[in-house]
């Protein structure tokens, strides 16, 4: 199975979710397939895991990177660089905005609404069911719930970014699979894909698994790795 992808995808997520790394690999491997691709750090709130820590191999494959102005490119503070309106004015073939986390982290999107208007959108919002408050179907309708009333656009698709970063397993990718599944069936949205990396692909039974699987390379380094290196 394979992910077909075009216009302006909305990827949104609680924090821990995974959703700036998924924004990232879905970037990568729409760009592979020969798509243009642009994606957008809408990430203002989370100070550690942001589309421009991918900045340098994201525009190395050919994909349009849309940044803060330089001068705030470490700042949190709710600066939107005209560029994204501009992208959304006049998209790739695949147009990415990595959303932030919960319904905070997506109200920018709100003050998009007036370029968003009448454009074909795909909102996803991704889950990793081993992170506080996605565990179960309850905990991922809730944050659901306040991504839309924030973010003023309904999601339109769910994803699986079942990890526990070093210590993920198969099984992992199952369980967080299942769970997905079960939020599906609550909502009629569709799975559009799950996550793996490579490892962890190899050793998944496709057989389990009806929908397609973005494999992902890890671009985001953990505030905490960074200790001791130079």
């Amino acid at each position: 199975m394979t992910m077909d992808f075009t216009d302006i995808v909305i990827v949104a997520g609680n924090y821990g979710s995974g959703k700036t790394e998924t924004a990232v690999n879905l970037a990568a491997a729409c760009r592979k397939t020969g798509k243009s691709v642009a994606i957008a750090d809408l990430d203002l709130v989370n100070p550690y895991f942001r589309t421009r820590e991918a900045r340098i191999p994201l525009e190395a494959m050919g994909i349009q990177v849309v940044l803060p102005d330089r001068q705030y490119l470490h700042a949190d503070l709710p600066i939107l660089a005209p560029a994204v309106a501009d992208i959304l004015r006049n998209p790739s073939d695949v147009t990415i905005l990595d959303a932030g986390g919960d319904d905070v982290g997506v109200t920018v999107l709100a003050s998009l609404a007036a370029v968003l208007k009448d454009r074909k959108i795909r909102m996803l919002q991704v889950i990793n069911a081993f992170r506080p408050f996605t565990g179960d179907v309850a905990g991922c309708l809730k944050i659901q719930k306040q991504i839309e009333t924030s973010g003023k656009i309904k999601v339109t698709g769910l994803v699986s970014n079942a990890n526990l970063m070093d210590d993920t397993s198969a099984a992992h990718i199952y369980q967080g699979y299942d769970l997905v599944k079960q939020v599906s069936a609550h909502t009629g949205l569709p799975v559009e894909f799950i996550t793996a990396t490579p490892q962890i692909q190899s050793q998944l039974d496709m057989n389990r698994i009806a929908c397609p699987v973005l494999t992902i390379d890890r671009h985001m380094t953990p505030p905490w790795k960074h200790a001791g290196t130079t």
